[in-house]
Protein backbone atom coordinates (compact mmCIF):
# COMPACT_ATOMS: atom_id res chain seq x y z
CA UNK A 1 0.00 0.00 0.00
CA UNK A 2 2.89 2.44 0.65
CA UNK A 3 4.10 1.38 -2.46
CA UNK A 4 0.73 2.25 -4.39
CA UNK A 5 0.73 5.43 -2.52
CA UNK A 6 4.39 6.63 -3.69
CA UNK A 7 3.72 5.89 -7.00
CA UNK A 8 0.22 8.04 -7.44
CA UNK A 9 1.49 10.61 -5.25
CA UNK A 10 3.22 13.07 -8.04
CA UNK A 11 0.17 12.53 -10.35
CA UNK A 12 -1.89 13.50 -7.64
CA UNK A 13 -0.19 17.01 -6.54
CA UNK A 14 0.17 18.08 -10.65
CA UNK A 15 -3.70 17.04 -10.71
CA UNK A 16 -4.49 19.47 -7.84
CA UNK A 17 -2.14 22.24 -9.00
CA UNK A 18 -3.32 22.14 -12.64
CA UNK A 19 -6.91 22.24 -11.49
CA UNK A 20 -6.14 25.28 -8.86
CA UNK A 21 -4.49 26.89 -12.15
CA UNK A 22 -7.74 26.54 -14.08
CA UNK A 23 -10.08 27.26 -11.54
CA UNK A 24 -7.76 30.32 -11.06
CA UNK A 25 -8.30 31.21 -15.02
CA UNK A 26 -11.66 29.86 -14.99
CA UNK A 27 -13.53 30.22 -11.76
CA UNK A 28 -16.77 30.50 -13.61
CA UNK A 29 -16.48 26.29 -14.68
CA UNK A 30 -16.95 25.73 -10.75
CA UNK A 31 -19.34 28.47 -10.19
CA UNK A 32 -17.47 31.46 -8.70
CA UNK A 33 -17.91 34.99 -10.04
CA UNK A 34 -14.94 36.23 -12.46
CA UNK A 35 -13.13 39.07 -11.21
CA UNK A 36 -12.96 41.91 -14.05
CA UNK A 37 -10.60 45.39 -13.86
CA UNK A 38 -12.17 47.89 -14.35
CA UNK A 39 -10.83 50.40 -16.65
CA UNK A 40 -11.88 53.83 -18.40
CA UNK A 41 -11.36 54.13 -22.08
CA UNK A 42 -11.59 57.89 -23.47
CA UNK A 43 -13.92 58.35 -25.69
CA UNK A 44 -13.74 59.25 -29.35
CA UNK A 45 -12.74 62.95 -30.08
CA UNK A 46 -14.49 64.71 -33.17
CA UNK A 47 -12.03 67.33 -34.77
CA UNK A 48 -14.37 69.85 -33.38
CA UNK A 49 -13.02 68.60 -29.90
CA UNK A 50 -9.23 68.37 -30.06
CA UNK A 51 -6.96 71.08 -29.33
CA UNK A 52 -6.19 73.95 -32.10
CA UNK A 53 -3.09 72.53 -34.24
CA UNK A 54 -1.73 76.58 -34.58
CA UNK A 55 -1.64 79.38 -32.22
CA UNK A 56 -1.47 82.35 -35.28
CA UNK A 57 -4.67 83.21 -34.58
CA UNK A 58 -4.38 84.32 -30.74
CA UNK A 59 -0.51 85.90 -31.92
CA UNK A 60 -2.16 87.76 -34.18
CA UNK A 61 -5.07 89.16 -31.85
CA UNK A 62 -2.14 90.06 -28.72
CA UNK A 63 1.02 90.60 -30.57
CA UNK A 64 0.12 94.07 -32.14
CA UNK A 65 -0.57 95.57 -28.61
CA UNK A 66 2.74 94.00 -27.42
CA UNK A 67 5.50 96.95 -27.84
CA UNK A 68 9.37 96.79 -27.66
CA UNK A 69 11.02 99.14 -24.69
CA UNK A 70 14.19 100.93 -25.44
CA UNK A 71 15.42 103.06 -22.39
CA UNK A 72 18.31 105.23 -21.93
CA UNK A 73 20.12 106.71 -18.64
CA UNK A 74 22.88 109.31 -18.21
CA UNK A 75 25.35 107.80 -15.62
CA UNK A 76 28.74 109.31 -14.43
CA UNK A 77 31.42 107.38 -13.06
CA UNK A 78 35.45 108.22 -12.62
CA UNK A 79 37.52 109.44 -14.76
CA UNK A 80 40.17 106.90 -13.82
CA UNK A 81 40.10 103.83 -11.31
CA UNK A 82 42.38 105.39 -9.46
CA UNK A 83 40.32 108.04 -8.26
CA UNK A 84 38.10 105.52 -6.86
CA UNK A 85 40.83 104.39 -3.95
CA UNK A 86 40.33 105.65 -0.40
CA UNK A 87 43.49 106.87 0.24
CA UNK A 88 43.54 109.21 -3.16
CA UNK A 89 40.21 110.46 -2.12
CA UNK A 90 41.39 111.05 1.74
CA UNK A 91 43.54 113.80 -0.25
CA UNK A 92 41.56 115.13 -3.04
CA UNK A 93 37.78 114.52 -1.48
CA UNK A 94 34.94 113.73 -3.58
CA UNK A 95 35.65 117.13 -6.30
CA UNK A 96 37.27 114.68 -8.74
CA UNK A 97 37.15 114.91 -12.35
CA UNK A 98 33.43 112.35 -14.14
CA UNK A 99 32.78 111.14 -17.32
CA UNK A 100 29.59 110.63 -18.08
CA UNK A 101 28.41 107.61 -20.38
CA UNK A 102 24.53 106.68 -21.48
CA UNK A 103 23.59 103.22 -21.05
CA UNK A 104 20.72 101.59 -22.45
CA UNK A 105 18.45 98.92 -22.08
CA UNK A 106 15.52 96.47 -23.27
CA UNK A 107 12.24 95.50 -22.71
CA UNK A 108 8.45 95.16 -23.68
CA UNK A 109 5.41 96.54 -22.50
CA UNK A 110 1.65 95.96 -23.46
CA UNK A 111 -0.78 98.29 -24.82
CA UNK A 112 -3.77 98.08 -22.07
CA UNK A 113 -6.19 100.54 -23.48
CA UNK A 114 -6.29 102.67 -27.25
CA UNK A 115 -5.93 106.03 -25.11
CA UNK A 116 -1.85 105.16 -24.90
CA UNK A 117 -1.72 103.68 -21.43
CA UNK A 118 0.70 100.68 -21.31
CA UNK A 119 2.35 98.79 -18.38
CA UNK A 120 5.57 97.31 -18.08
CA UNK A 121 8.10 96.18 -15.62
CA UNK A 122 9.41 99.05 -12.90
CA UNK A 123 12.89 97.47 -13.06
CA UNK A 124 12.72 97.84 -16.76
CA UNK A 125 12.43 102.01 -16.83
CA UNK A 126 13.84 103.04 -13.05
CA UNK A 127 15.94 105.56 -13.45
CA UNK A 128 15.60 105.99 -17.21
CA UNK A 129 15.89 109.59 -18.98
CA UNK A 130 14.25 108.17 -22.26
CA UNK A 131 11.91 105.52 -23.32
CA UNK A 132 11.37 104.73 -26.89
CA UNK A 133 8.15 102.75 -27.48
CA UNK A 134 8.47 100.37 -30.62
CA UNK A 135 4.81 99.27 -32.18
CA UNK A 136 4.70 96.30 -33.90
CA UNK A 137 3.39 98.38 -36.79
CA UNK A 138 6.98 100.02 -37.30
CA UNK A 139 5.75 103.26 -35.55
CA UNK A 140 8.30 104.77 -32.74
CA UNK A 141 7.54 107.19 -30.07
CA UNK A 142 8.49 108.63 -26.79
CA UNK A 143 6.94 107.50 -23.27
CA UNK A 144 6.38 109.41 -20.08
CA UNK A 145 5.98 107.62 -16.80
CA UNK A 146 2.78 108.28 -15.33
CA UNK A 147 3.70 106.30 -11.98
CA UNK A 148 4.41 102.77 -10.65
CA UNK A 149 5.17 100.48 -7.68
CA UNK A 150 7.74 99.11 -6.73
CA UNK A 151 6.24 96.79 -4.57
CA UNK A 152 4.60 94.75 -7.16
CA UNK A 153 7.31 95.52 -9.82
CA UNK A 154 5.07 97.43 -12.30
CA UNK A 155 5.05 101.25 -14.63
CA UNK A 156 2.36 103.22 -16.13
CA UNK A 157 3.71 104.65 -19.73
CA UNK A 158 1.69 106.85 -21.76
CA UNK A 159 2.58 107.11 -25.28
CA UNK A 160 0.04 109.85 -27.95
CA UNK A 161 -0.59 108.20 -31.17
CA UNK A 162 -3.51 107.44 -32.76
CA UNK A 163 -4.89 104.07 -34.11
CA UNK A 164 -3.57 101.69 -30.81
CA UNK A 165 -5.02 98.76 -31.03
CA UNK A 166 -5.22 97.49 -27.32
CA UNK A 167 -5.06 93.96 -25.79
CA UNK A 168 -8.16 92.26 -24.92
CA UNK A 169 -7.88 91.07 -21.06
CA UNK A 170 -8.69 87.71 -20.11
CA UNK A 171 -9.50 86.20 -16.36
CA UNK A 172 -6.13 85.51 -14.29
CA UNK A 173 -8.34 84.26 -11.65
CA UNK A 174 -9.74 81.40 -13.76
CA UNK A 175 -6.58 80.20 -15.17
CA UNK A 176 -5.96 76.42 -14.53
CA UNK A 177 -2.50 74.66 -14.13
CA UNK A 178 -1.70 73.04 -17.17
CA UNK A 179 -3.56 75.49 -19.53
CA UNK A 180 -1.38 76.75 -22.49
CA UNK A 181 0.15 80.36 -22.28
CA UNK A 182 2.52 82.33 -24.95
CA UNK A 183 4.97 84.52 -24.24
CA UNK A 184 5.07 87.52 -26.36
CA UNK A 185 8.23 89.71 -25.79
CA UNK A 186 11.60 91.40 -26.86
CA UNK A 187 14.22 88.95 -25.58
CA UNK A 188 17.72 89.54 -26.51
CA UNK A 189 16.52 92.66 -28.58
CA UNK A 190 15.86 90.56 -31.46
CA UNK A 191 12.46 91.55 -31.97
CA UNK A 192 8.93 90.92 -31.29
CA UNK A 193 9.21 87.05 -30.24
CA UNK A 194 6.69 84.45 -29.25
CA UNK A 195 7.42 81.46 -27.02
CA UNK A 196 4.64 78.41 -26.20
CA UNK A 197 3.92 76.40 -22.58
CA UNK A 198 1.64 76.11 -19.85
CA UNK A 199 0.66 77.18 -16.69
CA UNK A 200 2.99 75.07 -14.22
CA UNK A 201 1.78 76.89 -10.77
CA UNK A 202 -0.38 79.59 -9.83
CA UNK A 203 -0.31 81.66 -6.19
CA UNK A 204 3.92 81.58 -5.82
CA UNK A 205 5.06 83.56 -3.26
CA UNK A 206 7.67 84.37 -0.47
CA UNK A 207 10.07 84.11 -3.77
CA UNK A 208 12.05 87.46 -2.31
CA UNK A 209 10.80 89.20 -5.65
CA UNK A 210 8.30 91.91 -4.52
CA UNK A 211 7.11 92.94 -1.49
CA UNK A 212 3.26 91.83 -2.57
CA UNK A 213 3.88 88.24 -4.54
CA UNK A 214 1.13 86.33 -6.74
CA UNK A 215 2.88 85.13 -9.26
CA UNK A 216 1.55 82.61 -12.25
CA UNK A 217 4.50 80.21 -13.11
CA UNK A 218 4.75 78.97 -16.86
CA UNK A 219 7.37 77.05 -18.65
CA UNK A 220 7.19 79.60 -21.67
CA UNK A 221 10.43 80.78 -22.56
CA UNK A 222 11.12 84.49 -20.75
CA UNK A 223 14.21 85.35 -21.29
CA UNK A 224 15.65 89.15 -20.58
CA UNK A 225 14.13 91.50 -22.74
CA UNK A 226 10.72 89.95 -22.17
CA UNK A 227 10.35 91.53 -18.74
CA UNK A 228 7.19 93.82 -19.07
CA UNK A 229 5.87 91.52 -22.28
CA UNK A 230 2.49 89.55 -22.52
CA UNK A 231 1.64 86.56 -20.96
CA UNK A 232 -1.75 84.97 -22.86
CA UNK A 233 -3.47 82.27 -23.18
CA UNK A 234 -4.40 80.11 -26.35
CA UNK A 235 -7.13 82.96 -27.46
CA UNK A 236 -4.70 85.64 -27.35
CA UNK A 237 -6.18 87.14 -24.12
CA UNK A 238 -3.86 88.76 -21.85
CA UNK A 239 -3.38 86.91 -18.51
CA UNK A 240 -0.18 88.28 -16.93
CA UNK A 241 2.89 90.69 -17.47
CA UNK A 242 5.97 88.86 -17.51
CA UNK A 243 8.28 89.78 -14.40
CA UNK A 244 10.94 87.47 -13.80
CA UNK A 245 12.79 83.75 -14.42
CA UNK A 246 14.68 81.26 -12.02
CA UNK A 247 17.89 81.00 -13.68
CA UNK A 248 21.23 79.69 -12.75
CA UNK A 249 22.57 80.80 -16.29
CA UNK A 250 20.82 84.17 -17.16
CA UNK A 251 18.99 82.06 -19.98
CA UNK A 252 15.45 80.44 -19.67
CA UNK A 253 15.33 77.34 -18.02
CA UNK A 254 11.30 76.42 -17.67
CA UNK A 255 10.48 78.19 -14.82
CA UNK A 256 9.31 82.14 -15.51
CA UNK A 257 7.18 84.24 -13.58
CA UNK A 258 4.59 86.54 -14.92
CA UNK A 259 2.02 89.04 -12.30
CA UNK A 260 -1.95 88.38 -12.93
CA UNK A 261 -3.80 90.95 -14.78
CA UNK A 262 -6.37 91.38 -12.16
CA UNK A 263 -3.61 92.67 -9.81
CA UNK A 264 -2.09 94.24 -12.76
CA UNK A 265 -5.22 96.47 -13.47
CA UNK A 266 -5.59 97.45 -9.84
CA UNK A 267 -2.36 98.71 -9.61
CA UNK A 268 -2.29 100.36 -13.37
CA UNK A 269 -5.92 101.99 -12.20
CA UNK A 270 -4.91 102.89 -8.70
CA UNK A 271 -1.72 105.02 -10.33
CA UNK A 272 -3.75 106.51 -13.49
CA UNK A 273 -6.09 107.88 -10.87
CA UNK A 274 -3.92 108.60 -7.71
CA UNK A 275 -0.65 108.79 -8.88
CA UNK A 276 0.15 105.86 -6.79
CA UNK A 277 -1.17 103.03 -5.31
CA UNK A 278 -2.66 103.75 -2.05
CA UNK A 279 -2.93 100.70 0.59
CA UNK A 280 -3.67 100.19 3.89
CA UNK A 281 -0.71 100.29 6.67
CA UNK A 282 -0.82 98.95 10.32
CA UNK A 283 3.03 100.28 11.11
CA UNK A 284 4.27 96.44 12.34
CA UNK A 285 6.84 93.99 11.54
CA UNK A 286 5.73 90.48 12.27
CA UNK A 287 7.96 86.97 12.25
CA UNK A 288 6.67 83.70 12.13
CA UNK A 289 5.61 81.93 15.29
CA UNK A 290 8.32 79.18 14.98
CA UNK A 291 7.79 75.87 17.60
CA UNK A 292 10.17 76.96 20.52
CA UNK A 293 7.67 80.13 20.42
CA UNK A 294 4.46 78.58 20.08
CA UNK A 295 5.24 76.05 23.12
CA UNK A 296 6.54 79.69 25.45
CA UNK A 297 2.92 81.24 24.01
CA UNK A 298 1.49 77.61 25.82
CA UNK A 299 -0.24 77.37 22.05
CA UNK A 300 -1.11 73.58 20.61
CA UNK A 301 -0.77 74.07 17.16
CA UNK A 302 -2.60 77.58 17.09
CA UNK A 303 -2.22 79.96 14.47
CA UNK A 304 -0.51 83.12 14.85
CA UNK A 305 2.39 85.85 14.06
CA UNK A 306 4.57 87.36 16.37
CA UNK A 307 5.07 90.87 16.63
CA UNK A 308 8.87 91.98 15.95
CA UNK A 309 8.26 95.51 16.55
CA UNK A 310 5.74 98.74 16.43
CA UNK A 311 6.49 101.97 14.77
CA UNK A 312 6.27 104.92 17.12
CA UNK A 313 2.72 107.01 16.28
CA UNK A 314 1.23 104.49 13.89
CA UNK A 315 -1.84 102.85 13.91
CA UNK A 316 -0.74 99.60 15.98
CA UNK A 317 0.72 101.21 18.30
CA UNK A 318 -2.51 103.62 18.36
CA UNK A 319 -4.18 100.83 18.88
CA UNK A 320 -2.40 99.56 21.86
CA UNK A 321 -0.39 96.56 19.92
CA UNK A 322 3.34 96.04 21.93
CA UNK A 323 6.28 94.35 20.89
CA UNK A 324 5.83 90.84 21.89
CA UNK A 325 2.36 90.56 21.32
CA UNK A 326 0.97 87.07 19.49
CA UNK A 327 -1.47 88.31 17.00
CA UNK A 328 -4.15 85.61 16.54
CA UNK A 329 -6.71 86.82 14.01
CA UNK A 330 -7.35 90.22 11.82
CA UNK A 331 -11.25 90.69 11.25
CA UNK A 332 -11.83 87.00 12.22
CA UNK A 333 -8.82 85.54 9.75
CA UNK A 334 -6.64 83.28 11.25
CA UNK A 335 -3.26 84.98 11.60
CA UNK A 336 -1.12 81.99 10.22
CA UNK A 337 0.67 83.55 7.61
CA UNK A 338 2.91 86.91 7.95
CA UNK A 339 2.94 88.12 4.47
CA UNK A 340 -0.87 86.93 4.36
CA UNK A 341 -2.02 88.87 7.12
CA UNK A 342 -0.12 91.85 5.90
CA UNK A 343 -1.37 91.30 3.04
CA UNK A 344 -4.67 91.43 4.01
CA UNK A 345 -3.88 94.74 5.46
CA UNK A 346 -2.77 96.13 2.57
CA UNK A 347 -6.24 95.59 0.66
CA UNK A 348 -7.93 97.15 3.49
CA UNK A 349 -9.02 100.80 3.06
CA UNK A 350 -7.26 103.14 4.51
CA UNK A 351 -9.67 104.83 7.62
CA UNK A 352 -11.38 101.92 7.96
CA UNK A 353 -11.07 99.64 11.49
CA UNK A 354 -10.25 96.36 11.73
CA UNK A 355 -10.25 93.60 14.93
CA UNK A 356 -6.86 92.43 16.24
CA UNK A 357 -7.48 89.16 18.70
CA UNK A 358 -3.70 89.34 20.07
CA UNK A 359 -2.81 87.18 22.99
CA UNK A 360 -0.45 88.86 25.74
CA UNK A 361 1.25 87.19 28.56
CA UNK A 362 -1.17 84.37 28.57
CA UNK A 363 -4.35 86.53 28.06
CA UNK A 364 -6.63 86.96 24.70
CA UNK A 365 -7.06 90.24 23.82
CA UNK A 366 -9.56 92.36 21.26
CA UNK A 367 -7.75 95.46 19.80
CA UNK A 368 -9.44 98.39 17.01
CA UNK A 369 -7.20 99.50 14.94
CA UNK A 370 -7.74 102.24 12.31
CA UNK A 371 -5.92 101.69 9.11
CA UNK A 372 -3.53 103.93 7.45
CA UNK A 373 -2.37 104.61 4.40
CA UNK A 374 1.68 102.71 3.57
CA UNK A 375 3.94 104.99 3.09
CA UNK A 376 5.51 105.25 -0.31
CA UNK A 377 8.45 102.83 -1.04
CA UNK A 378 11.88 104.96 -2.36
CA UNK A 379 12.56 103.27 -5.69
CA UNK A 380 16.25 102.75 -5.98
Amino acid sequence: MPQALRFLGWPLLVGVLLALLLIQQYPEWVGLPRQEVQLVQAPIYSRLQEGPVSYAEAVDTASPAVANLYTTKLVSKPAHPLFEDPTFRRFFGDNLPRQQRMESSLGSAVLMSREGYLLTNNHVVSGADQIVVALKDGRETLARVIGNDPETDLAVLKIDLPNLQAITLGRSDSIRIGDVTLAIGNPFGVGQTVTMGIISATGRNQLGLNTYEDFIQTDAAINPGNSGGALVDAHGNLVGINTAIFSKSGGSQGIGFAIPVKLAMEVMQAIIEHGQVIRGYLGVEVQPLTPELAESFGLDGRPGIVVAGVYRDGPAQRAGLQPGDLILSIDGEPASDGRRSMNQVARTKPGDKIRIEVLRNGKQLQLTAEIGIRPPVNDN
